[in-house]
């Protein structure tokens, strides 16, 4: 009896303890806020089960965590709401039950959330990934006309305010041709990587991500003061964008061109030299183009795609006519953007480089992908990290881009406001 009694004992030990053995542990979590949507990562060693609804009046979005231990990282990821977030105001943890930990997160907007999972990748275990779009999602067209008006509203001086002159810029746009006069040009200016994809790092610990979107910036700033053009980014901040989304948001704002900016790497260090690519309607014109197309193309399995969302771009087949028609004046764009490049830095190849990049995939707007410099070169490294050499990277890509409406004027749509 005595000896059934311990048996007995040991067996509901087991139980109470299986629970806590079994529980799941967040290692990281993070939060990344932007305009287009906000995305929530939870990293872990096990995968996470989990369960999602909504609430009304007021508004909230409640994900539940299975068999999850609660935990300081846990406790702490409310503390990562920014006051801008653009659509979560709050986000409360807690114990909701036994077994069940709680995230709720009070909204302020209208929303369409994704909730998927992530196997492991990289550097990466399991991720959960919660995607918290708009309902409605935001038109790049009327946020950029929303830019320009807030760009003209502050720069009109006050009544008797006295306007000072304002300094002249470190790297001169270069003059317009006269083509650029009737209309206003758009074009789309891509920062490679972002968020959960970190890109290419350097030895000095340069993250690609970075250096991609410090120039791409410094391109729109350029672009936008110029005379009958002007600029959108199709990442603005430090998250990701899924390729495709980079494709469609270009289409949506009626883009006349497609720039995506990158800092190659290579896995010897004396790989040097920029380069330019435009998309391949059969295979790369080098095992280097191949090797790198792949490399980015990974990127949707770095960052984290959605697998449920059908993919319109780059699944499809490519138009015969007009893809063809696009990649000859994606190829006119590269080689002006290549003659540019030259004066600022090495290049890596004499001429314009294609392959299947998936990013370049838009049917009817001139694209080309960037490959400022190596990161994985440390002397490039150290220049990539440089403002004034930024600057003269942009300054490059604009001349190319001039030089591609100068002559090829009747190609681009007046799809966009006229020139005043």
């Amino acid at each position: 009896m005595f000896e059934r009694l311990i048996k007995y004992c040991l067996w509901l030990t087991l139980l109470w303890l299986l629970p806590a053995q079994a529980q799941v542990v967040i290692s990281a979590a993070r939060l990344w806020p932007a305009q287009d949507y906000t995305r929530l990562t939870l990293e872990s060693k096990k995968a996470i089960s989990c369960n999602m609804f909504s609430l009304d009046n007021p508004q909230r979005l409640v994900v539940d965590l299975e068999n999850v231990a609660l935990d300081a990282t846990l406790n702490e990821l409310g503390n990562k709401v920014s006051s801008d977030d653009p659509y979560i105001s709050t986000l409360r943890i807690g114990q909701f039950k036994p077994g069940i930990v709680r995230l709720v997160f009070d909204l302020k907007a209208e929303i369409k959330p994704q909730l998927f999972s992530l196997k492991p990748v990289g550097e990466y275990g399991h991720r959960l990934v919660l995607d918290v779009y708009p309902a409605t999602p935001v038109d790049p067209l009327m946020a950029l006309a929303a830019q320009m008006e807030q760009k003209l509203g502050a720069s009109a001086p006050a009544s008797g305010a006295v306007v000072a002159a304002p300094e002249p810029a470190q790297v001169p746009a270069p003059a317009p041709p006269p083509e650029l006069r009737n209309r206003l040009f758009l074009v789309a200016v891509d920062a490679g990587h972002g968020g959960e994809d970190p890109g290419a790092r350097g030895r000095r610990g340069t993250h690609e991500k970075n250096v991609t979107l410090a120039i791409a910036r410094r391109l729109k700033t350029q672009i936008d003061a110029t005379p009958g053009m002007r600029a959108i980014l199709i990442r603005d901040g430090d998250y990701f964008i899924p390729l495709v989304g980079r494709v469609e948001k270009a289409r949506k704002a009626h883009a006349d061109l497609f720039v995506s900016i990158h800092a190659d790497a290579f896995i010897k260090p004396h790989a040097r030299g920029s380069s330019v690519f435009a998309l391949s309607e059969g295979g790369a014109t080098s095992a280097s183009a191949r090797w790198l197309a792949k490399k980015e193309n990974e990127a949707d399995l770095i960052g984290g795609v959605n697998l449920a969302v059908k993919d319109p771009y780059l699944a499809r087949t490519l138009l015969d006519l007009t893809q063809t028609a696009t990649i000859n004046d994606s190829m006119k764009l590269a080689r002006h953007v290549l003659d540019e490049l030259q004066d600022v830095n090495t290049l890596h190849r004499g001429h314009v480089e294609q392959a299947g990049f998936a990013v370049l995939k838009s049917p009817d707007i001139p694209s080309i992908l960037v490959e400022t410099a190596f990161i994985s070169n440390p002397e490039e490294e150290k220049r990539l990290r440089d403002e004034a050499y930024q600057d003269k990277m942009a300054h490059a890509i604009l001349g190319g881009i001039q030089r591609y409406f100068a002559q090829n004027p009747a190609l681009s749509k007046p799809r966009f406001a006229q020139n005043e």
